[in-house]
């Protein structure tokens, strides 16, 4: 596990070596810096590689809803501004805390274990914030993989032998099978090679799917997954999934997931307008 940088902020010497102390009891758990007044709390959050603030309310200057306000904005971002926990003895400054984003207030004396839950609900914070953002980058780079395969395909007109043929040859070790293109189903790419699948027989071969995209008849098959194409004439049903997209039945038995966005595309296609 990454450990938690944490900044503790306080005018009093012996309330960070408190803190400090305490930390250094908690596993994953990095003191990157102790401050004594919001000032030099703004300043530290401005270098980066600040996870966790513990800060104190009266301080010197700027108090720490003061600071509170002002770290996100410095920070850039609000997914690089540190989480903020106060640690203070005076208890009337928690609706202010909370409204300005602290996800935690302690009262003085600090006592271990509820330094720890705070600790702890900072590093879920953190933990969902990154599965968010990855989340979206695997979405994006989705997107940027669909753009340049539908630019590959404008651009790349097709020559006689990536034309669509009457039969698809597929290369198996008894041979070449010449397969007739309105029995295959679907074609999922599973692992490194691709298995097309037909009413009669599944079949692997090392065509990706964009090859198979490029040599099977045009507008017959979709692609409703990164990892699948449907031949829609084969299927019987389409169940919903929570995520949003279908499980495709097939005549032969087989489910092919449809993505989300997929799935959208297709009602338009299907004439069904009701997301």
């Amino acid at each position: 596990m990454t450990p938690l940088r944490v900044l503790i902020a306080d005018d009093e010497l012996l309330a960070r070596k408190r803190l400090a102390r305490l930390l250094a009891e908690l596993p994953a758990v990095e003191l990157v810096a102790q401050c004594v007044d919001a000032e030099e709390v703004l300043a530290r959050v401005r270098e980066g590689g600040v996870d966790l603030a513990l800060l104190d309310i009266h301080m010197p200057g700027l108090t720490g809803i003061d600071a509170l306000g002002l770290i996100a904005s410095q920070a850039g971002q609000a997914s690089q501004a540190p989480l903020v926990v106060f640690c203070t003895a005076h208890p009337d400054h928690a609706l202010a805390a909370f409204d300005g984003g602290a996800i935690d207030y302690l009262l003085k004396p600090i006592e271990l274990e509820r330094l720890r839950k705070a600790v702890d609900r900072a590093q879920a914070r953190i933990g969902e914030t990154q599965a968010r953002i990855g989340e979206t980058q695997a979405r994006n780079g989705e997107t940027q993989t669909r753009i340049g395969e539908t630019r590959a395909r404008v651009a790349t007109p097709r020559t006689s032998e990536e034309a669509p043929l009457a039969r698809l040859p597929v290369e198996t070790r008894q041979g070449i099978v010449l397969v007739d293109p309105a029995r295959v189903t679907h074609a999922v790419l599973d692992g490194p090679l691709v298995t097309v699948v037909t009413l009669d027989e599944e079949l692997v071969t090392d065509f990706t799917l964009q090859d198979l995209e490029r040599r099977l008849p045009e507008g017959r098959f979709l692609r409703v997954h990164r990892r699948a194409l449907l031949a829609l004439e084969h299927v019987t049903r389409l169940e919903p999934l929570p995520t949003g997209g279908f499980a495709a039945r097939t005549v032969g038995g087989h489910v092919v997931e449809v993505s989300r966005q997929a799935a959208r595309a297709l009602r338009r296609r299907l004439g069904i307008t009701r997301d």
